[in-house]
């Protein structure tokens, strides 16, 4: 059974399309004060149940999600699983100074607590996040969703690069997939949503780069790294990200920015006035990756294939 959150409705409706299922009926509503009523209006008693449910802001949309697994449990549904396309707070992943929350935990914490029992989500910020449930995480990639667009290009002359070497493991993995050469950003972090690109290992000069990440929030990295780029002589620059958060000044500085293309998936929804100020930007759905990881799931068999 499939259950969608008011998140990303039109993700979950994919979802539902692709595996041939309806949604299940669900009332979400706010009451006076704001705080979150649910109820599952089918009978989920013995059920493997998917709540479909990112995370993005307004924190809200975590509660949510908390309340629906709590509803799911408490109908009697034989098994919960969350479905995260995009999971919030994966950037508090760790104490990296003093007296700060690990809130990628915490919210790993929440959602075992709140009866889930397997998780599923795609490109968290961190891989050793899996390691904060105490419940099977099952971690997917974008990256064949993106492939198959960034193959039918064919581009050639192509170069990868990482913005910072955290992310160059994923570049690397879009180099040898797409044959192009690899490239790293050396970035500093001056603070949170800030950062200053100071040099690129590798050469650019005369290629086509795709710039791959996990997100794009306020897109300052990915606006600095592009600044190099020019400067080092790159050719069309194509940027690729899996969650398009697109907070603040997001949109204006890619706008300004004079990329070829904008590529991001669907994990969580984009404003239609932000579309429309971007006519660069495509949107690729993980709809049908979701749905297969989903069928595989529920009959329990493996989704190693999804990673390739």
């Amino acid at each position: 059974m499939l259950v969608s959150g008011t998140a990303n409705p039109a993700l979950a409706q994919g979802i539902a399309d692709v595996l041939r299922e309806p949604l299940c009926d669900v009332t979400i509503r706010r009451f006076a004060d704001g705080e979150i009523f649910v109820r599952l209006d089918e009978n989920v008693r013995g059920r493997d149940v998917f709540l479909i449910q990112p995370t993005n802001p307004p924190a809200e949309n975590m509660l949510e999600l908390l309340i629906l697994i709590d509803a799911a449990k408490r109908a009697s549904a034989a098994r919960v699983t969350a479905v995260v396309p995009y999971y919030g707070y994966g950037r508090s992943d760790r104490k990296d100074q003093p007296r700060v929350s690990i809130a990628a935990k915490l919210m790993a914490n929440l959602i075992t607590a709140a009866g889930a029992d397997r998780v599923l989500s795609i490109d968290l910020h961190q891989h050793q996040i899996q390691g904060f449930f105490d419940i099977p995480v099952d971690h997917l990639y974008a990256a064949p969703v993106f492939r198959r667009y960034y193959e039918m290009k064919k581009l050639e002359n192509l170069v990868v690069v990482a913005t910072d070497v955290s992310a160059a493991k994923m570049a690397r993995g879009y180099a040898r997939r797409l044959g192009g050469d690899l490239a790293i950003v050396d970035k500093r972090r001056l603070g949170p949503n800030q950062a200053e690109v100071s040099n690129i290992v590798g050469d650019v000069e005369g290629k086509h780069c795709i710039v791959p990440d996990d997100m794009i929030d306020t897109a300052g990295t990915m606006v600095s790294t592009i600044e190099v780029l020019k400067q080092r002589g790159a050719l069309d620059i194509y940027v690729l990200a899996t969650h398009p958060l697109f907070s603040g000044p997001a949109i204006d500085r890619l706008a300004n920015a004079g990329v070829k293309e904008i590529t991001v998936t669907d994990t969580v929804p984009i404003a239609p006035e932000k579309i429309r100020a971007l006519p660069n930007l495509t949107v690729l759905s993980v709809a049908s990756l979701l749905a297969q990881a989903i069928e595989s799931t529920h009959t329990n068999t493996s989704v190693s294939m999804l990673f390739n």
